[in-house]
């Protein structure tokens, strides 16, 4: 049979007949946009608040302006943050008295050019889809979870004429995140004590290993965190990382690992998040065929609606809880609530 391309969607109702293997598309209703964040409810919220013992409080955002330059990802750059425009110039350091005499204030008023996955994120359901046949009729259709439809849901440029370029996530976008206010227990594996600063790919194997030898077992509607020691090392680097940094530092996992896939199929965790850069390696390890180049991410953003946060920043965090024989903690990370988009900056809170 001839390839036939992939079509953009004609917002039939229901978005599909037919779903993904391994997907939970419908098991939260036909117009779900939370995904595994509806396995964070109120009673989830309770168990994490009783893991706050001390009260001590850590920032798992990196700094905003890192990894620094672009070798990482050449198409996502540093903010760029520049003072609001007044009539009689920019508003930084601005004398009120020169536009209403008397006055004493000096105000400062400013404005960010911001790529909103260049740093500490989280990646929205919108993030990543796929090609395939929903349904049935032979020809795939560029979809995302729970079927919403590109040209239709998920809007590129090509698809709002006359409006400059912009995009806009109708569905899926993170907006959705930050409505489910993203609160509840964290858990966090040190694959950096197990495995060192070398670059190891960790397969579902090697993870379950780990959580067996440190009396882990992250239960339904948790958040698992890995901590690798990555953003650590792009800190030592003052804002100047090589490209291959990816691929020579730290624990990451093997996204195209069968084992690890079904992990978290069968954990019930709400989402995923590291301090490196992609969570699973990227790209995914090579594969005869047609298959998707970030395979986790087409299991969590697309099949099973778990977001996944990058480039957090657990050092601290985890070498407290190391010395405090702990590992679970309360985690509260809103996404921004920016209609539309497909990711966010996260200043993800873990509160001990």
């Amino acid at each position: 049979m001839p390839h036939v391309p992939p079509v953009a969607g004609d917002a039939r109702k229901p978005r599909w007949t037919q779903r993904p293997p391994q997907s939970n598309w419908g098991d939260f209703g036909p117009d779900d946009q939370w995904g595994r964040l509806n396995y964070l409810t109120a009673d989830k919220v309770r168990e994490a608040v009783l893991e706050v013992q001390s009260g001590q409080r850590f920032c798992l955002s990196l700094p905003l302006d890192k990894p620094g330059g672009n070798a990482l990802n050449p198409r996502r750059h540093p903010p760029v943050i520049r003072p609001a425009q007044r009539p009689l110039g920019p508003g930084m350091n601005f004398a009120l008295a020169r536009e209403n005499p008397g006055s004493t204030d000096v105000v400062c008023d400013d404005q960010a050019q911001l790529y909103l996955q260049y740093s500490t994120q989280w990646d929205a359901l919108s993030h990543m889809g796929s090609h395939f046949d929903v349904d049935g009729d032979g020809v795939d259709e560029l979809v995302y979870y729970n079927g919403f439809q590109a040209g239709i849901d998920i809007l590129a440029p090509q698809d709002l004429p006359g409006r400059g370029g912009e995009s806009r996530a109708l569905a899926l976008g993170v907006e959705r995140l930050a409505e489910a206010a993203i609160q509840g227990r964290g858990v966090l594996l040190d694959l950096r004590r197990h495995f060192g600063d070398g670059h190891t790919l960790v397969t579902g194997r090697m993870l379950q290993q780990v959580m067996a030898q440190d009396g882990i077992v992250p239960a339904r509607g948790d958040i698992v965190a890995l901590y690798t020691g990555f953003s650590e090392a792009l800190l030592a680097l003052d804002a100047s990382p090589s490209p291959d940094m990816p691929h020579t530092v730290g624990a990451v996992l093997d996204g195209r690992d069968p084992g690890l896939q079904q992990w978290i199929i069968d954990s019930g965790i709400s989402a995923l998040v590291a301090d490196n850069y992609g969570v699973e390696q990227v790209p995914g390890t090579p594969q005869q065929g047609p298959c998707a180049l970030l395979p986790l991410h087409e299991l969590c953003l697309f099949k099973l609606g778990m977001p996944l946060g990058e480039l957090w920043y657990l050092h601290e965090l985890a070498l407290w809880l190391r010395a405090a024989g702990r590992h679970r903690f309360l985690l509260t990370a809103p996404a921004l609530r920016l209609p539309g988009a497909v990711g966010s900056p996260v200043t993800p809170v873990a509160t001990v």
